[in-house]
């Protein structure tokens, strides 16, 4: 799956940090929004950086292993909550349309027929994905359909206009498969990342550490990130994984959710490291696996608000913090321009 992603060029980097600090504040004084705002420029290699048609894309798949009780809840919530999000009912309907963001279902491996739907990107693979306590989640073939799915998608994207793209997810069972491969894929300890997910008490818990000591034990600790997907991943895993990618390729901003998304970016990072260059992570989740992928990534959330929805609530409900750092950049007065005496 060939795949190149451009480091932004640093040509730019210089004039954009003196179009920052010599705004009509004290150098520094906006924090994390300066750093933020000279990200977006180096991104767009513009001096006066814009968001174009922002988009939030929720991808759902069901996992085999589901039904064997690694999660507090049924496998069919997660068609049930795909029909939410197609009603307009769920709380990232709520919060896109509040930030003003469109947003899009992306059926990657339900097991549930939906039909032909507005709002929805029909890109099943297969009705869910195989029980990895028996076997790998995915074939060979399935996974790289799921990767190279994920990335037509958000090619077509940039292609239609759109410059930044949140991420969120859907299926019962995911919080599962992203313990595993970021056990796999960022050195943790398979008990340090393994939360309660969806709500499990301490035997749902309990329960859980051992099903997934018994998934390692049958597929090993990959360290190949195409190796360690195929085993334990989600199709609506692999398919995110794959519009990181292309998103960062066609010089998106990629908005990163919580810690099933992120488990998606670690293997596009382990693919392709010049990825994070692109990626803005929203939020610190309640998940405990969350904040070791961060520091495996060296990356430093904008907020911390105890979320552990999933949906990608947190990356939608970051994209004003975006807005204000672009906005401050194009609009806020120099002390030259304001004929404010700047510090000597």
């Amino acid at each position: 799956m060939p795949c190149s992603i451009a480091r932004p060029d640093q040509g730019i980097a210089a004039a954009l940090r003196q179009r920052i600090d010599t705004k009509t504040k004290p150098v520094g004084a906006l924090g994390r929004l300066e750093s933020l705002a000279l990200q977006i420029g180096l991104v767009q290699q513009s001096l006066n950086p814009v968001l174009r048609q922002p988009q939030m894309l929720v991808f759902a798949g069901d996992h085999g292993a589901a039904r064997a009780g690694v999660s507090a809840y049924p496998q069919d919530v997660t068609w049930q909550m795909v029909e939410n999000f197609l009603a307009g009912g769920a709380a990232i309907n709520v919060f896109s349309r509040q930030m003003g963001m469109g947003l899009r279902v992306v059926d990657a491996g339900v097991a549930h027929d939906f039909g032909v739907r507005p709002g929805l990107i029909g890109a099943k693979i297969a009705p869910g994905t195989a029980n990895y306590l028996e076997a790998p989640a995915m074939s060979a073939s399935q996974r790289d359909a799921s990767v190279a799915r994920g990335r037509q998608i958000a090619h077509e994207l940039a292609a239609n206009g759109c410059n930044v793209v949140g991420f969120g997810e859907m299926g019962i069972g995911n919080t599962a498969s992203a313990s595993l491969l970021t056990h796999c894929l960022a050195g943790a300890d398979l008990d340090t990342v393994i939360g309660r997910g969806t709500g499990l008490d301490d035997a749902g818990l309990a329960r859980k550490r051992a099903l997934l000591a018994r998934a390692v034990a049958r597929g090993g600790r990959c360290s190949d990130p195409l190796a360690a997907l195929a085993e334990y991943g989600g199709f609506e895993i692999a398919m995110m994984a794959g519009a990181m990618l292309g998103g960062a390729e066609k010089g998106l901003l990629l908005l990163i959710d919580g810690f099933i998304v992120t488990s998606a970016l670690l293997v596009a990072h382990a693919l392709e490291p010049a990825i994070l260059d692109y990626c803005i992570f929203a939020h610190r989740s309640q998940e405990p696996g969350h904040g070791l992928q961060l520091v495996h990534l060296g990356a430093e959330p904008l907020v911390e608000l105890d979320l552990r929805l999933g949906e990608g609530t947190g990356a939608v409900l970051v994209y004003p913090l975006v807005q204000a750092a672009v906005n401050f950049l194009n609009e806020m007065a120099s002390f030259e321009s304001a004929g404010v005496a700047g510090r000597p």
